[in-house]
């Protein structure tokens, strides 16, 4: 049975729209951020019965591997499977009056598919890949930076006169052509080529 059991059925176009593109993971995020008195005092926590409780808390880690993260199949025979219990126990424990969804909503992902997400899950989803993105953002920085001045003292090597061997422009230049054109470590003959490169570049 599908999980429009408790869901009133509404045009797409009502639908919200998930802010995590589809296909966005968080293959090595094995850390939730869990604001432990926001749980406590929430309304979910305090008018749910136990069992209840310990299903939602599984499907907000369960939303931490699901494509896009932070959200859940809109399909009670998936849930239930995610959840490892019987289909009709699944559903007997979601249609108590607070069951293991509330507050998970319908949103339409940028596929067109219709999953469930909660704000809570989605604000922490949110707040997970923009740190991940500032960690690769930084370590992508790091490298450049040593690229670089590995650059500054293999371009006199390869040819470049003392005057220009450190200008930014020419350092920058020369990292992207062997960037696109060369792999492996960098050689003083790779850098010569590049210098090549960038003088009948410059013609």
């Amino acid at each position: 049975m599908h999980s429009t059991m408790h869901l009133t059925p509404v045009d797409a176009a009502d639908i919200p729209q998930y802010p995590i593109e589809k296909g966005e993971r968080l293959e090595s995020h094995f850390f939730l951020e869990f604001h432990f008195n926001r749980w406590l005092s929430s309304d979910f926590r305090l008018l749910a019965d136990p069992e209840v409780r310990a299903y939602g808390f599984d499907l907000f880690c369960l939303a931490q591997n699901q494509d896009p993260v932070g959200t859940l199949p809109d399909d009670d025979r998936l849930l239930a499977k995610l959840l490892g219990v019987d289909l009709h126990a699944w559903q007997g424990v979601r249609g108590r009056d607070v069951g293991p969804l509330h507050h998970w909503d319908r949103v339409q992902c940028s596929d067109g598919s219709v999953r469930l997400a909660h704000p809570v899950v989605t604000e922490m989803a949110v707040k997970a890949l923009s740190a991940r993105r500032g960690r690769v953002a930084a370590n992508m920085a790091a490298r450049q930076r040593k690229r670089w001045e590995r650059l500054r003292e293999q371009l006199p090597q390869a040819g470049a006169h003392s005057s220009v061997a450190g200008n930014p422009a020419l350092v920058e230049w020369v990292d992207d052509w062997l960037e696109a054109n060369c792999s492996g470590n960098r050689t003083v003959e790779m850098v010569r080529s590049a210098l090549e490169a960038h003088s009948i570049q410059a013609k």
